[in-house]
């Protein structure tokens, strides 16, 4: 017990979402204190990491030849080990700041929040690379059940719980009841997939060339999964693909739609899929809870709508699908603690 107390006095919890798009880091007794992309600037000649987070996303599309901006996760995991670790331990080292100067004496505890999916070679890379960037103790917890835990959901009642979270690489869906994921699917679409097919969307009807940034932008700005009410257009500018200058066209929130249905009905498909199959008495309580949608993908217009005309449940945000993962690996990195107490 005493050995228990004297690690909490000297050493910091850290839960982190290490998400394809965007790595959120919580710490025990201050939240959420930090939002960075998933993103490394690299020097090609001398492989020196120059920037991460943000400062590296806003060279994405601007670098010389010599600077090379990288999202080293994709799909959820890890395509890059290497800068993947330099990744965490830029994360980890600035976390650290937001603790007392005692709790920096001992390398943290860390929660890491993967998708449901992957295979034990991935999970153990992950814990890998996060114990060479600085970490104590690694515990790996699924994407679905933090995302549960984080929204509010009663993951620990004897009743059915279905959360889907739309992150961007990956979407996670899974059911579930008593602390444990009854039924799960991970389907490897997400917000990196809208992007892409709305580049593919301009390359193809207007013969422009436009970059992710100006994807997402598309994306948030006018992007819908389902038809809502005063629905906009927007000007959009990139490269022309046959003389290389310069253009400006606008388009609608009606050829957006179309072009996200593709990755969006991936999306529905993995929901019904999990649905389908999953026990009787969950399902009958489905019918009252509903679906809680979470992650990034959640905030696309008219998903819920979507969702819930092909499912006939009812489907509900989250406050802050974004926070929703990072929020639960603090509430989980808590219960470490109970569960040392009692044994």
């Amino acid at each position: 017990m005493f050995n228990s107390h004297l690690s909490k006095f000297f050493q910091a919890d850290i839960g982190i979402d290490l998400g394809t798009a965007n790595c959120l880091v919580f710490v025990r007794d201050h939240g959420i204190v930090l939002n960075e992309p998933s993103v490394v600037a690299i020097n090609e000649h001398t492989k020196e990491i120059l920037e991460v987070g943000s400062a590296a996303k806003r060279m994405v599309g601007r670098t010389p030849a010599n600077i090379r901006a990288v999202r080293p996760m994709k799909d959820g995991v890890i395509a890059d080990f290497e800068v993947t670790e330099e990744m965490l331990r830029y994360f980890i080292n600035k976390a650290r700041q937001a603790v007392p100067l005692r709790q920096r004496l001992l390398n943290p505890r860390v929660m890491i929040a993967v998708p449901s999916g992957i295979t034990e070679v991935e999970n153990r890379a992950v814990k890998d690379s996060a114990k060479r960037a600085g970490a104590g103790m690694v515990y790996i917890v699924e994407e679905p059940m933090a995302a549960a835990v984080g929204v509010g959901l009663p993951v620990d009642d004897p009743c059915g719980n279905m959360i889907v979270d739309i992150g961007g690489g990956t979407t996670e869906v899974a059911i579930i009841s008593l602390d444990g994921i009854v039924r799960a699917k991970s389907v490897r679409v997400g917000g990196d997939d809208f992007d892409n097919a709305i580049i593919n969307h301009m390359k193809k009807v207007y013969n422009l060339t436009i970059g992710p940034r100006t994807a997402e932008r598309i994306k948030i700005e006018i992007g819908s999964a389902f038809q809502v009410h005063d629905e906009k257009e927007m000007d959009v500018r990139g490269g022309d693909l046959f003389c290389g200058l310069p253009k400006t066209v606008r388009v609608s929130a009606h050829e957006i739609r179309n072009a996200l249905q593709e990755p969006i009905s991936s999306i529905v498909e993995t929901v019904l899929a999990t649905l389908d199959g999953s026990p009787p008495e969950l399902q009958g309580d489905l019918i009252e809870r509903g679906i809680m949608l979470a992650g990034g993908g959640a905030l696309i217009a008219g998903i819920d709508e979507l969702l819930k005309q092909e499912t006939g449940l009812p489907v509900l945000i989250a406050e802050d699908p974004l926070l929703a993962v990072a929020k639960g690996t603090g509430v989980m990195l808590q219960e470490l603690d109970v569960l040392a107490r009692h044994e």
